[in-house]
């Protein structure tokens, strides 16, 4: 005999906002290879870790997080910023 397992309304909303939870995080998006830039702009590593400008120049201020500067704007490696994540994760 086969066992039945019903799925209620209730069941499926919370799927989908774990779903939709899991689609944010920031790892989510660094692990996408396939569309992953290596160079990343300042604007979106704070879109990517959800921090301000003042976070991402005490991070590069101090070291945690290297950086090249071309012209006038700032490039972040995106190794590095998986490194980032990785190392506060552990």
């Amino acid at each position: 005999m086969a066992a039945f397992d019903l799925i209620t309304k209730d069941d499926l909303e919370k799927f989908k906002v774990d779903l939709f939870a899991e689609l944010r995080r920031p790892s989510y998006k660094l692990n996408k290879k396939e569309e992953q830039k290596e160079w990343i702009k300042s604007y979106e590593v704070r879109a990517l870790l959800n921090i301000s400008a003042g976070t991402l120049a005490t991070l590069r201020r101090n070291g945690t997080l290297h950086f090249s500067k071309i012209g006038g704007l700032l490039y972040y490696k995106h190794d590095d910023i998986v490194k980032l994540l990785e190392g506060a994760s552990s």
